[in-house]
């Protein structure tokens, strides 16, 4: 069953809420049967990478708040995510498009590391103060989840999955997604937000159940003859 998740890699709730969905998901007694997918999303599209302003100034500038406010957001959220386990520093955060990190996790997807590429993502902006819209960044980050650098550096100079990230976010819109983290079961239940992993959880569980109503397991009839397993020699 597929479970697919619309989130910006600047967004800490996305973080979060992903932690909440790996903590459900190795509860759950069906996880080889999830397919989790990451879909695109950009919280400020228009946004310019800028290394002269830090993220609460930029905060206090997009959104209209005083810096104190900022300031107060970002001890709020750090103050989640330290619950969860994962270290937020919003001091270090540099203010960076996000859509190159939504290109280099399609191009990771294709290589089957799709969910090895978002965590490195997460934990270089929001722990490591790294910026996301580097290419040498990236190359680097991709380099470490084992994907080849010269590939990584190739598709980054390019426009590839350029389209892909463009299609995510328009089918966001279809779907009437206002906000991230936006969890979908299956295409019939979904989760807005990072809830707790007993909600991650019941949803699991619930779609899954219908799910599997609308996909039994197949049982074949097995006619037996020689053969070889495993486990044994041919006979």
């Amino acid at each position: 069953m597929k479970v697919e998740v619309w989130s910006d890699v600047v967004c800490p709730f996305c973080y979060i809420g992903k932690t909440h969905f790996d903590e459900a998901l190795a509860r759950f007694a069906q996880k080889e049967n999830i397919e989790f997918v990451w879909k695109s999303f950009q919280l400020n599209p228009n946004l310019k990478t800028t290394l002269n302003q830090n993220l609460y100034e930029h905060l206090s500038e997009s959104k209209g708040i005083s810096v104190e406010q900022a300031k107060g957001m970002g001890s709020h959220a750090a103050q989640m995510g330290a619950q969860s386990g994962l270290e937020l520093n919003f001091d270090k955060s540099v203010v960076a498009n996000s859509f190159n990190a939504h290109r280099l996790v399609h191009f990771a997807k294709s290589k089957r590391l799709q969910q090895e590429m978002k965590s490195r993502l997460f934990k270089a902006y929001f722990t490591e103060g790294k910026n996301i819209d580097d290419l040498e960044t990236l190359i680097a980050l991709a380099t470490e989840i084992g994907l080849d650098g010269k590939d990584a550096k190739a598709v980054l100079e390019s426009d590839q999955y350029a389209a892909a990230v463009n299609a995510d976010i328009q089918e966001s819109r279809q779907l009437g997604v206002s906000g991230v983290p936006f969890f979908v079961f299956d295409r019939k239940y979904a989760v807005s937000g990072a809830q707790p992993a007993d909600s991650f959880l019941q949803n699991l569980e619930k779609s899954f159940a219908e799910w599997r109503k609308e996909n039994p397991t197949v049982q074949l009839q097995v006619s037996e003859g020689p053969a070889c397993t495993p486990d044994k020699v041919c006979d």
